[in-house]
């Protein structure tokens, strides 16, 4: 799997994340609905690992580099959360409308 096919996946996957949070700020109160945005982290860290694990993906071994002469080679787990961030932004702040205009 790529770097694309993974940030693909982990979008799909955070949507349905973010509508099960979204569901459960019904029923609660206006104070906890603010904690359902850190599940919502916890929930990206938890779902870059899970995928990596199936796909087979050392989230510390150091990422290919087009150039291999590098000093500070950068992880896949860098290299993730990177091109995965954007994504992760853009849907806790989703969530954080949906949950303050309950």
């Amino acid at each position: 799997m790529n770097i694309e096919e993974f940030r693909a996946e982990l979008e799909i996957r955070l949507l349905i994340e973010k509508q099960y949070l979204t569901q459960e700020a019904f029923s609660v109160n206006a104070e906890e609905r603010l904690e359902l945005l850190g599940k919502f982290n916890e929930k990206y860290k938890e779902l870059i690992k899970r995928l990596a694990i199936e796909n087979g993906i050392d989230l510390g071994e150091s990422y290919p580099s087009e150039n291999s002469s590098d000093s500070e080679s950068l992880s896949y787990g860098q290299i993730i959360l990177g091109k995965t961030m954007n994504v992760y932004d853009r849907l806790s702040d989703e969530l954080y409308e949906e949950i303050t205009n309950i």
